[in-house]
């Protein structure tokens, strides 16, 4: 711990990763509330994978075709939008379909993205920076990226907060109410899309999930209202991130990785203090 206090006051790269994982872990407390709330984590896991695809693409227009614009992190922004659209519109209008076409997106995300790191000169090695994350490599123009989509997410999180409330807890009702339900629904997926792309600079692609729900389900057993829940997951989510970036420092351990197992562990723990707690009542 001592080694990574002092290299958190000396190193730039080190201060960048607590920062992004700061930024992160407010979009994941608020919009990571809303998904686990809605019972949509299938669908971010889609999107999730969806976005490997995109991270995969701007590569390889970025390095062979001089595309300097085209950075990974905005090919999975594009990747992420659309994935959250096109299932959107799927599990509105044919739910018979929804899980199968969730399928079809997830593979063939996670595919196209392998093909064109694969193609892509020199970069096949970085494949598993995006799958389990790397955000010591996080650069300064990606934090401020970051910083303008934790702010987008933020904002129309806590804007439309009766809103997604409503769509979350009682749909038909919010229908008959007069609620444009599959406007806000499908905002909600865009939401959930801006904040896998933030995740994943944290914790990589295949671990998103974890720290989406892990922290928000952790905070359900403080809560008792949905802001508190968000306001708890986001603390939450600021700890593991932190503390797994500290732990893993000296033993040169995968950051997300390290997360994902102090999340997991933190969810078991209360879970059996909870349970402990009921069975002596």
């Amino acid at each position: 711990m001592t080694e990574f206090l002092d290299a958190a006051a000396r190193y730039s790269f080190v201060q960048h990763a607590l920062l992004a994982g700061v930024l992160a872990s407010i979009a994941c407390g608020v919009v990571g509330t809303y998904v686990v709330v809605r019972r949509i984590t299938y669908i971010a896991g889609g999107i999730s994978h969806c976005v490997l695809g995109g991270i995969g693409a701007a590569v390889y227009f970025q390095q062979v075709h001089g595309w300097a614009w085209l950075t990974p992190l905005v090919g999975a922004i594009a990747a992420a939008l659309a994935a959250a659209l096109i299932i959107g519109l799927v599990s509105l209008r044919a739910k018979q379909r929804e899980d199968t076409v969730i399928g079809a997106l997830w593979a063939i995300g996670m595919a196209v993205g392998v093909l064109f790191i694969a193609k892509t000169p020199g970069y096949a090695q970085d494949l598993m920076s995006y799958l389990f994350g790397n955000i010591l490599m996080v650069a300064p123009a990606d934090l401020w990226l970051i910083a303008a989509l934790d702010a987008l997410v933020v904002a129309l999180g806590l804007a439309f907060y009766n809103q997604f409330l409503a769509v979350c807890f009682d749909e038909e009702f919010a229908r008959v109410r007069g609620l444009r339900v599959e406007f806000y629904y499908l905002l909600l997926l865009g939401l959930t899309a801006l904040t896998v792309v933030l995740l994943v600079t944290v914790v990589g692609i295949v671990l998103v999930i974890a720290l989406l729900t892990l922290p928000v389900a952790v905070a359900g057993h403080f809560a008792r209202r949905l802001w508190q829940m968000m306001a708890l997951a986001t603390v939450f989510s600021t700890i593991f991130t932190t503390l797994g970036l500290a732990i893993s420092y000296k033993p040169d351990l995968p950051a997300g990785a390290t997360v994902i197992v102090l999340a997991g562990a933190a969810y078991l723990g209360v879970l059996l203090a909870s349970r402990a707690m009921r069975g002596r009542i």
